[in-house]
């Protein structure tokens, strides 16, 4: 509570000796314009020159002094670095509108020779100007640059000027920096950047649409590149596939033609052996048929030896009586052979037999057969 309370008297102490300090300066203040006698501060940034009888009796920068008024003259000069923004439009190569936006930062290097050439010479209460030229120079700066960027940019079509912003800024500042108003006015181009370029509106829509079209067109031929893709991946599958089938023809031919060749040596060994057989039958049928001219003659010479013994016989048995050959002829006969040759007789005399009976007991035991008798 103690150090709180301390704290407390030490502030309104402090604030107590400020509000008598301001009162005490404000009525020194008042008595010196009252006689003439002024004072004047002004910032490390700021380059102040003090003329009097139209000499520079004082100049530097951050100065403060007493000065007599009515025959002093004080020209204050910013040597600070500026920002100065634009923003204008412009004409392309091909005729187009354009706007570009951006800063060009700047200083002065030549206080002497810009107080020389603009009045910054300050009004009587040392606060502000006395003239609007230090007003005009941020414009005279910004006239400079749009003159030179001007004659970039209608160098160039408006599709290459909406992208060209820092081969616009690298060629316009090497001639800013150079410039003849620049230099005269004693002044540093420190910086110069362009924030944007950008075309009417209608153009832009022009633009984002063509833009757009191509997005959809490259978006389109990428899926007809996956599409592509995806058939030539089935056309290899496929290849693949054709190419294993063909092997597997080409190995099932193989194997076939060799079964084909084991069946073509098996049917030549057969041919061989079928060959082989049939010129043994050849041979065989050839001494067949030897054989068979063989038994030919013989049997021609039996023939012709049982024709001689039967012609020898017939002619032996032409002389003799018929009755005789009959008899010899059923010597021998069975029983019902000679039945059979007794009907034949009885036949062949019918022209001289009435009539014939035969009774059914007598055609039965004729037609039965007769135990042999042994």
């Amino acid at each position: 509570m103690r150090t709180n309370t301390r704290s407390s008297r030490n502030a309104d102490s402090i604030s107590s000796f400020e509000t008598i300090l301001t009162q005490t300066q404000t009525q020194l203040n008042e008595r010196h314009i009252m006689l003439g006698i002024n004072f004047i501060k002004v910032q490390p940034t700021t380059y102040l020159l003090q003329y009097r009888g139209g000499q520079v009796v004082r100049e530097g920068l951050g100065l403060s002094f007493f000065y007599y008024a009515p025959t002093t003259s004080l020209v204050a000069v910013p040597v600070a670095s500026t920002d100065t923004p634009f923003i204008f439009q412009e004409t392309t190569a091909d005729f187009q509108a354009v706007t570009i936006q951006g800063q060009v930062t700047y200083r002065v290097g030549d206080p002497k020779r810009l107080a020389a050439l603009l009045n910054y010479t300050l009004a009587r209460d040392g606060e502000a100007y006395a003239a609007e030229d230090p007003e005009k120079l941020p414009e005279r700066v910004i006239h400079v640059f749009n003159v030179l960027a001007r004659a970039e940019l209608q160098k160039l079509p408006l599709r290459e000027a909406i992208r060209a912003s820092d081969q616009l800024v690298k060629a316009v500042k090497e001639r800013l920096v150079g410039a003849e108003e620049i230099t005269a006015l004693g002044l540093e181009v420190l910086g110069l950047s362009i924030l944007a370029i950008k075309p009417t509106p209608e153009t832009a829509r022009a633009l984002e649409a063509e833009t757009r079209e191509k997005l959809f067109r490259e978006a389109d031929e990428a899926v007809y590149a996956r599409r592509n893709s995806a058939v030539e991946q089935e056309r290899a599958i496929k290849e693949n596939e054709l190419n294993t089938e063909i092997a597997v023809e080409n190995k099932k031919r193989q194997i076939r033609e060799t079964q084909m060749e084991a069946d073509r040596a098996v049917q030549e060994k057969k041919h061989i052996q079928q060959k082989e057989a049939l010129e043994a039958n050849i041979g065989l049928e050839d001494r067949r048929k030897n054989l068979v001219a063989l038994a030919a003659e013989n049997a021609k010479a039996e023939a012709d030896a049982r024709a001689y013994g039967v012609s020898t016989t017939m002619k032996a048995l032409g002389s003799a009586d018929t009755k005789i050959l009959q008899a010899l002829a059923t010597s021998g006969m069975k029983p019902e052979q000679l039945i059979a040759f007794a009907f034949q007789e009885l036949a062949g005399k019918a022209e001289k037999i009435g009539q014939l009976n035969i009774s059914p007991d007598l055609l039965r035991e004729l037609l039965t057969p007769q135990p042999v008798r042994k």
